[in-house]
């Protein structure tokens, strides 16, 4: 794609995004299901308040959401060569829920301390991710990272899973099954003020190196002869993502597939340089959060789990992806 193509393509998602946001303020189960009026946000002072301390930080975070989730996505299948790598899939999404748990059952419910308890686990996943594939003997690179995300997922999982034992049935067990499910019910003007500063410095970063990301997605001995200081930049771009993606998780719990089918729709509209997918990549991912944040709201008069419909959403396309590429095996027997 020229770079005029490009910017009318990124113009126009940038639109969209603004347009489902602002369509975005109106929906809701207030005061009739589905849609607020113009004339009852102007003239109902509950309406009003609704909007703008519940409704307006909610949405803001969402876009946040959306777009952290997509560009640490877009870096980490990059970086790493693997489609299939989200950072859920590397165990970031769980370890950071292990920290978050660890901080709501046995420490503070204070936003701070959930991010930090978070981004520490988060961070922690995805170096013993890496350090385990290091470590494993047979397989290419996109094998070890696979088996070791595999692993290391699994491992935090079963902690999250030994905390909701350990969790009192009655008060912390619901409060923190809630939470997993993945949800922006409880976000107000305090929690998207505690994470915005993570979030808006990983994205600045990613946004800022994505010239780089080319670079680094190569092999070692091509991106050393290119000029590209492999060990730093990875580690400034991935501590970037993670720490992003874990403060986001501390309060909207495990929200899957947007780092993984969001990249992959930018990629193939726009190409697969990253100086081109990884802003539209943040675009679609803030349309992508808010439009499923949408219908987390509005479709039963009881709130459905954020987490669900991503995952319900993102599985469609994903296999709509993959039956439309027309990828043909052959059977060489």
């Amino acid at each position: 794609m020229n770079t005029r193509n490009f910017h009318r393509t990124l113009v126009i998602l940038l639109l969209a995004l603004v347009g489902t946001f602002l369509l975005s303020i109106f929906v809701g189960r207030y005061p009739e299901p589905f849609w607020m009026p113009w004339r009852v946000f102007r003239d109902d002072p509950l309406a009003r308040l609704l909007v703008l301390r519940l409704r307006l930080p909610r949405l803001l975070t969402a876009l946040l959401l959306g777009m952290v989730l997509s560009a640490a996505g877009a870096v980490m299948q990059m970086v790493f060569r693997n489609p299939l790598v989200e950072p859920g899939f590397l165990g970031v999404s769980q370890g950071a829920a292990f920290g978050a748990a660890v901080s709501i059952l046995w420490l503070t419910s204070h936003p701070l301390v959930i991010e930090v308890s978070a981004t520490f686990f988060g961070l922690l996943a995805l170096a013993g991710a890496y350090y385990l594939s290091t470590r494993i003997r047979y397989g290419g690179w996109v094998l070890r990272l696979i088996l070791s995300g595999v692993a290391v997922s699994a491992l935090f999982s079963a902690g999250v899973g030994v905390l909701k034992y350990l969790a009192d049935p009655l008060t912390e067990l619901p409060e923190l099954t809630f939470w997993l499910l993945g949800g922006l019910y409880s976000v107000t003007w305090r929690e998207l003020l505690f994470v915005l500063p993570f979030g808006l410095a990983g994205i600045g970063v990613i946004y800022a190196m994505r010239w780089r990301i080319n670079l680094l997605s190569l092999n070692d001995e091509t991106a050393f002869s290119l000029g590209a200081s492999l060990g730093r930049e990875r580690l400034v771009l991935l501590v970037a993502a993670v720490s992003a993606t874990a403060a986001l998780t501390s309060i909207s719990g495990i929200i899957g597939w947007i780092g993984l089918i969001v990249p992959h729709i930018a990629r193939r509209l726009l190409g697969a340089s990253a100086e081109k997918s990884v802003p539209a990549a943040m675009l679609m991912g803030g349309i992508f959060s808010l439009v499923a944040d949408d219908l987390a709201r509005t479709l039963l008069p009881g709130e459905i789990p954020l987490g669900i419909l991503t995952s319900a959403i993102g599985a469609v396309l994903f296999m709509y992806l993959m039956i439309s590429m027309g990828i043909k095996v052959r059977n060489h027997a």
